[in-house]
């Protein structure tokens, strides 16, 4: 990957940790399936207007708009919502990137090295010692319905590796058009009409605040960078960058809402990127150890 393209995962990837924070503070104020569906209002209004359909199948288009709107951030947002703090949140999304990685490995037959095994064993050790934290933030119930939304972040990974789509702007601002109208729906058979009713009033400063945050710096711009690196490189080597989520979700979440980071996150945090960089530079680690080997041991010539 490309040193420019590496730094631009990273920086997307630490404005998705900030994304949690974010969500929580419009959760104080909106219902998490209301505030979801306005989210992806405003990615696809106005800009469905002026932006031509992107080079992808509707059915395409559609099925990427349910999985990520509804399945990955409608179900995150619920997660948070019963109590599941932003931090921890950040932490167990990033499951996504070993689902990512064994999905591509039976789509797409990519191959992983035993260093990039490794890598993932080392970061999949943090998420598991996540799950030990006893200090109140984490909610078994938040925690699973994090997890289906990782394995639907995981979905949407693998549509646009496999269809390509030429204009990534588009195909958000499009997709976010499928996100949008299944959330209001579910609101309405949800909670009925009492959401929508006190909207204008719930829609304080910090509410508008999150919803404009999510709508143009989390998913247009944030996506419309992660997508355009996954059709550009193997899903192994862009998917283990989201695990940069979590440390900036808990410094976010430690800044914004005063979130204890104990000692156990801290590990957990340390163990998640050390299997980050093993995962991303797996190739040079081979290569320089392999070159150790030839060099100890150069192959013997004649009859033994």
């Amino acid at each position: 990957m490309k040193k420019v393209d590496l730094l631009l995962g990273i920086f997307v990837t630490g404005i998705w940790g900030a994304n949690f924070s974010v969500i929580k503070l419009g959760l104080g104020a909106l219902d998490p399936f209301l505030l979801t569906s306005l989210r992806f209002t405003f990615c696809f209004l106005p800009l469905i207007f002026f932006v031509k359909k992107p080079d992808v199948r509707l059915s395409i288009i559609a099925l990427y708009g349910l999985l990520f709107g509804v399945g990955l951030w409608g179900i995150v947002n619920l997660g948070i919502y019963l109590g599941l703090s932003a931090g921890i949140a950040s932490l167990i999304l990033q499951f996504s990137a070993f689902f990512t990685i064994i999905f591509a490995t039976f789509i797409f037959g990519e191959r992983i090295s035993k260093s990039q095994i490794a890598g993932m064993s080392v970061a999949f050790a943090g998420l598991i010692s996540i799950l030990a934290v006893t200090d109140g933030s984490v909610s078994t119930m938040g925690a699973a319905l994090v997890i289906f939304g990782a394995i639907c972040w995981s979905g949407c990974n693998i549509i646009v590796r496999k269809n390509k789509p030429a204009n990534m702007l588009a195909f958000i601002v499009w997709s976010s058009l499928f996100s949008a109208m299944p959330l209001f729906l579910i609101t309405f058979l949800v909670k009925g009409l009492e959401p929508f009713h006190g909207l204008l009033q719930a829609l304080n400063g910090m509410a508008v605040f999150s919803i404009m945050f999510q709508s143009y710096i989390t998913t247009i711009f944030g996506y419309w960078i992660w997508n355009s690196l996954m059709k550009k490189y193997p899903a192994s080597s862009v998917a283990p960058l989201s695990l940069f989520v979590p440390v900036s979700g808990l410094i976010t979440s430690w800044l914004v809402f005063d979130e204890r980071i104990a000692f156990g996150k801290i590990i957990a945090a340390i163990l998640i990127l050390s299997g980050m960089a093993i995962f991303i530079y797996a190739k040079s680690i081979e290569q320089y150890f392999g070159d150790r080997i030839a060099r100890r041991d150069p192959p013997r010539s004649g009859a033994p």
